[in-house]
């Protein structure tokens, strides 16, 4: 934890994550990167094209961020591209949501795994192991990002347990970034 000079926890005002490296990227990896994120959402990629784009290197493993028009709004976690959660809250686009109910939300902002009882709707593009938007089902607005455990197929037919990973939520060290 981090504590400024009165004692006071500064976690919630400064971000951990660290930028290596902070430069445009060329318009043929741009089109590559565009590629994997259609790869991802489809045709709603078109919606994160900007005139520049700059990658920012971070010294979290697996973790790359793509500033769209300078806005954090694209990420690289692991294999694939993925709107970061300011990204799709932004830029709002149909593919990959799980809703859920009113009593999970604390928890998943809170950086809580979304467990099956709490869901209420399943696309049906979500694939195992691939990033998933987490919406709250009230405003619809999505309120994190995870990798889904199952396919939507089988997630449907499962009653209980854990079936996505949260690796981005609201308030966390990606949505607190400042560059």
């Amino acid at each position: 934890m981090l504590f400024d000079e009165r004692g006071r926890n500064t976690n919630q005002k400064m971000s951990r994550i660290a930028t290596k490296k902070r430069h445009s990227i060329r318009k043929a990896q741009a089109v590559t990167m565009y590629t994997r994120l259609q790869e991802e959402i489809g045709e709603s990629a078109s919606l994160f094209m900007g005139e520049r784009v700059e990658v920012v290197e971070t010294d979290r493993e697996g973790l790359t961020l793509y500033l769209v028009d300078k806005l954090p709004h694209l990420m690289e976690y692991r294999d694939y591209v993925f709107p970061t959660l300011k990204g799709a809250v932004a830029r709002p686009f149909p593919e990959r949501r799980i809703t859920i109910d009113s009593g999970a939300v604390s928890y998943v902002v809170n950086g809580a795994d979304v467990m099956r009882p709490g869901i209420v709707g399943i696309s049906d593009d979500i694939w195992t192991g691939h990033p998933v938007q987490i919406v709250e089902e009230r405003h619809g607005k999505p309120i994190a990002l995870g990798l889904s455990q199952l396919d939507a197929d089988e997630m449907r037919e499962k009653s209980s347990g854990k079936v996505v990973k949260n690796i981005h939520f609201v308030g966390d060290d990606i949505w607190n970034i400042e560059l």
